[in-house]
């Protein structure tokens, strides 16, 4: 058999680390992995389609199916995760000391769709009680100016959503108290250098986002794995093996957590802290799979529908192959 060669764009986690290196083989397929950072690979990969295998925003994902235009068939290998109440900002003297105060703000966001920002928005709304109407929205590049909506927006009513030119950036803009506070996924560098007009809304994020899942259960995703629907169409086996081939990186992952010979991430207390995150939140903490992560699936869906980023709720067949549903076991 002569192995398919496929691009796999992906991010250089530890859980996909096997793969890149070789441990981990994708069966039937000679593998060149790509390790790029999440923006350059969404714009890459929604409005070119340039990768075989690509890590997607699913937010993003879930977009172009509802619209019927996906190039990409997702197969559930939730390659990022993250709870997100520490990726809400604020600008010291704005008069915001919690999420009510939100109300009639001024917030930036990178782009109203990225799914870290779907999801600070839903749990705003949904734990609460701001909803996305409340707030005046900014979007626009917060480092660099610019930066716009990776997947054309049209108009949602009843939301102020500006951009705010390609002159400007959040940072500065929040800096200057032209905004009020920045919903982003990434540390605004302001936040990082401690310049004293940043903040975060929730000063204890631990804490926050511990309460959050031992009341909801759930542990926001914000990327799956996206398979050219014409390759899967080509070569039917292809989604068991990609799939196949994340569950087993994941694992050995998993395994070097526990490793307390040579410790394999640089944290002196690794395995202390893998350990209370198991006692929270149960064994396999980083969970692949549909059955597996329904809920945040249908939460993250419900999000992407109440905020008009779509016009109807995909079912989740629409979103994974079918042959990741029910993988075989021994």
């Amino acid at each position: 058999m002569v192995a398919v060669p496929i691009t796999i764009a992906c991010g250089n986690y530890d859980r996909t680390r096997a793969i890149r290196d070789g441990r981990v083989s994708v069966d039937g397929c000679a593998v060149t992995y790509l390790p790029l950072y999440p923006e350059e690979i969404f714009h890459r990969a929604f409005k070119f389609a340039e990768f075989d295998v690509s890590e997607l925003s699913f937010s993003s994902y879930l977009r172009t199916v509802a619209a019927g235009n996906a190039h990409y068939i997702g197969v559930p290998a939730f390659v990022s995760r993250i709870f997100r109440h520490s990726g809400i900002y604020i600008r010291n003297g704005a008069g915001i000391g919690k999420p009510a105060d939100l109300r009639g703000k001024r917030i930036g966001v990178p782009e109203y769709q990225i799914t870290a920002v779907v999801w600070m928005r839903g749990i705003m709304q949904h734990e609460y009680g701001v909803k996305p109407s409340d707030i005046h929205w900014r979007s626009g590049g917060q480092e660099q100016a610019g930066r716009h909506e990776r997947t054309p927006l049209k108009a949602i009513p009843g939301l102020d959503l500006q951009p705010i030119g390609d002159d400007r950036t959040l940072v500065g803009m929040l800096r200057d108290g032209e905004l009020d506070a920045l919903f982003t996924a990434r540390a605004p560098s302001s936040f990082l250098k401690g310049e004293p007009h940043i903040a975060r809304l929730f000063p204890d994020t631990r804490a926050a986002e511990q309460a959050y899942y031992k009341k909801t259960k759930l542990f926001p995703i914000m990327h799956l794995i996206g398979i050219r629907r014409s390759l899967c169409e080509k070569y039917p086996w292809l989604a068991t093996s990609v799939y196949k081939a994340f569950c087993e990186a994941k694992v050995l992952a998993m395994i070097d957590l526990r490793d307390v010979n040579a410790l394999m991430v640089t944290l002196p207390w690794l395995e202390a802290e893998t350990n209370e995150t198991a006692a929270i939140m149960g064994e396999d903490f980083w969970r692949y799979g549909v059955d597996e992560n329904r809920p945040e699936i249908d939460a993250l869906t419900q999000y992407a529908f109440e905020q008009g980023l779509i016009e109807r709720k995909p079912m989740i067949e629409e979103l994974f192959h079918a042959s990741t549903f029910d993988m075989s076991k021994v």
